[in-house]
């Protein structure tokens, strides 16, 4: 909104330069956002917030310096005497208010014998300040009011409207009003119209008729003031797709007293520039309109401001900006304030602590710290929480953020949790709060290899939603997302691998593995196996379940070739799902220093040849089970397939590391360990290779 501070000194005696103005009306809470122009031509863009509908003109910015400066406010024009009829019947013309919930006031004046022409060079100059072309010396006066002081009015030509009367009315369904903007509007019975005996002239609040407006043939004007009800007319500009100055402030509350000011100022106006008399003016009220007065408290100024103000300084400070104080009772701690009818944005307590607080000055409020108590008290989950993301910060897994929200055919895909539909969705694609993180870890991966980036790694930390009896349930989860060219770039054993060498999905597979078990390793437990249970969603060879102490705590691997097809992803994404709940039951594990052994170890090697269907996880769990003290590891080194080895059966060759803390091995303890262990892998159905 653009203010003249010129058009400003004109109500208040101002001692400041325009940019100190500025500065201080922005601090009083009107942003002054830019300053356009110089000198007389100085324009301030402002930013007044929509509940501040008596700051958007002139006259209320002067009011709010005013009150900011201790400096005298000018009255609004000339105090002339002027006709004044309060019956609604005035010889032939009359004001008949039928709908007065929708019109509490309507106030008029007649002018006879104008000569329409061009508005005076200081009416229309102020205008282009503030971007409004000049039409006529009528028409101008209207909207020079408006800015000036911020109540609409509206010019009839008194000669088009028939039967001598105005009608405040619903509109009847189907009614027909040509508006100013030329346009043919089909009126509904939920609007409220202006009508004179026989038709609508103006559609309440938002714009005039066509029919009756100022022409050059005008020579006796209607000078219309109302107070029209705010949701009447914001409901009427929606439906008819209007936004204009008049329905943008009465949609945010107009000043029930300002409708007489306004249409005497007009009315002035347009006799001051094209002659005539005014012959009367009616001020019909359909309703009383009065704010109801506000407790406020002294105690509680001290509470939400920390300062202890004075009861004088506040009633002072309010007084200045327009309320009315009384003691409410013989202490002085307690007032009634009467709110002035200009100020409709304050209804509470809060709302008048606000107006002493920003017209004492924010900045004039000693700073000190809040009363505290106690301790800092660390959420019970905290520590967890910043071990995993750490960890996967480290490992170059970068956290993103996907919306709450799935489609159906998501929520089938990706999980079999009973959904939670959504009362008003924003699309068929967002209809339900996520039952898993994986939808949007897969669009966060697509929009980064749609645009050329390859090498992602994400992770996300997030609740979904399931329903439960009659409620919902939340459940916390943490979801990992990486393309295949950002993990197999991170191998770094053995040759550099390319991306369409033989087996490179299943190291990169492995690559993955790796960093699940470095985060599940954070935590105490006393197993940590691996299966190949996973939903259809994942690759059958290139997938697996992580399983702490017996319990499933993850699950990850390849993203199924039909999913990455349907998505479209360009190419081979892995993902995995931690079950955050599960595996924060778990305490974070304690690193425990220990000595290297003195003694040497001594490694032994085993190659056998296993059926496809027996996995590492039996292997080895056959082999701690057999209570080999001495026993520091067993691991897999080499897998091979084909070639000689019979189809549905693989080759691995293991290696057993024996280590003692308090002597050296003898080799003959070593080769009975070694005996043990080969018996038990046969038994297991494993085939010793020479």
């Amino acid at each position: 909104m653009k203010i003249s501070p010129q058009w400003l000194r004109e109500f208040v005696p101002l001692a400041v330069d325009d940019r100190r103005l500025g500065a201080d009306l922005s601090a009083l809470g009107l942003a002054v956002e830019g300053v356009l122009g110089e000198r007389e031509d100085t324009v301030f863009e402002m930013e007044i917030g929509t509940n501040r509908p008596d700051a958007m003109n002139h006259y209320g910015i002067a009011r709010e310096a005013a009150a900011l400066y201790r400096a005298a406010l000018k009255p609004l024009g000339r105090q002339a005497s002027r006709p004044t009829v309060q019956d609604s019947v005035v010889g032939q013309f009359e004001i008949d208010i039928q709908h007065k919930e929708g019109c509490a006031r309507y106030t008029a004046a007649v002018i006879r014998g104008v000569a329409i022409a061009r508005a005076p060079e200081s009416i229309t100059r102020r205008l282009a300040l503030v971007d409004q072309r000049p039409i006529n010396n009528a028409a101008d006066a209207s909207n020079y009011t408006l800015w000036e002081m911020g109540h609409p009015t509206h010019a009839f030509d008194l000669d088009l409207l028939e039967g001598g009367k105005i009608i405040v009315r619903r509109a009847q369904e189907g009614e027909m009003l040509k508006t100013l903007d030329g346009v043919d509007r089909k009126l509904s019975a939920e609007d409220l119209i202006i009508a004179d005996e026989n038709k609508p002239v103006a559609l309440a609040g938002i714009m005039g008729g066509f029919d009756t407006m100022i022409s050059q043939q005008t020579r006796n004007i209607l000078v219309e003031s109302a107070w029209f009800d705010p949701i009447t007319v914001r409901k009427a500009a929606k439906r008819h797709g209007l936004h204009t100055d008049a329905s943008h402030r009465f949609e945010r509350g107009a000043d029930y007293q300002a409708g007489p000011v306004a249409c005497g100022l007009v009315a002035e106006r347009i006799i001051e520039s094209g002659g005539g008399e005014l012959v009367l003016t009616v001020d019909k009220i359909g309703r009383e309109l009065d704010l109801a007065p506000v407790v406020l408290r002294m105690s509680e100024i001290h509470r939400i401001l920390g300062s202890r103000l004075a009861a004088d300084e506040v009633a002072a400070l309010l007084a200045r900006l327009g309320f009315e104080l009384v003691p409410e009772t013989a202490e002085p701690a307690e007032f009634s304030v009467r709110i002035p009818s200009w100020r409709l944005d304050v209804e509470r307590e809060i709302d008048l602590i606000e107006e002493v607080a920003r017209l004492h000055g924010y900045n004039n409020f000693p700073s000190t710290l809040p009363p505290f108590a106690g301790a800092v008290v660390r959420p019970p989950l905290a520590a967890q929480k910043e071990k995993l993301r750490s960890l996967l910060l480290a490992m170059g897994y970068n956290e993103g953020l996907s919306l709450t929200f799935i489609s159906h055919a998501d929520a089938e895909t990706f999980s079999s949790s009973p959904v939670v539909e959504l009362a008003n969705p924003l699309s068929e694609e967002a209809s339900l709060m996520r039952s898993s993180l994986v939808p949007g870890m897969l669009h966060m991966l697509a929009h980064n290899l749609n645009r050329g980036r390859d090498d992602v790694r994400l992770f996300e930390i997030g609740d979904v939603y399931q329903s439960i009896d009659r409620g919902t349930a939340e459940h916390s989860r943490i979801c990992l997302g990486a393309t295949f060219s950002a993990l197999l770039s991170g191998l770094t054993k053995g040759a550099v691998l390319e991306k369409s060498s033989p087996g490179s999905e299943v190291d990169v597979f492995r690559s993955l593995k790796g960093d699940i078990e470095t985060l599940l390793c954070a935590f105490e437990h006393t197993s940590l196996n691996f299966d190949c249970q996973t939903p259809e969603y994942y690759h059958p060879g290139r997938s697996a379940r992580a399983l702490m102490d017996g319990e499933p705590v993850a699950q990850f691997g390849q993203l199924h070739p039909q999913a990455a097809a349907e998505r479209k992803l360009r190419q081979a994404v892995f993902i995995a799902e931690l079950e955050s709940e599960r595996l924060y039951l778990h305490s974070l594990r304690e690193i425990h220093y220990q000595p290297l052994l003195r003694f040497p170890a001594v490694e032994r090697d085993f190659s056998f040849l296993f059926p496809d269907h027996l996995t590492f996880e039996k292997i080895r769990a056959a082999v701690e089970g057999m209570g080999v003290s001495q026993l520091r590891s067993f691991r897999p080194v080499e897998i091979f397939r084909g070639n000689t080895v019979p189809a549905g059966e693989y080759s691995i060759l293991l290696r057993a590391r024996f280590q003692a803390a308090e002597r050296t091995l003898r080799e003959e303890e070593v080769a009975e360990w070694s005996s043990k262990i080969v018996s038990g892998l046969e038994r297991l159905g494993g085939e010793q290779r020479s």
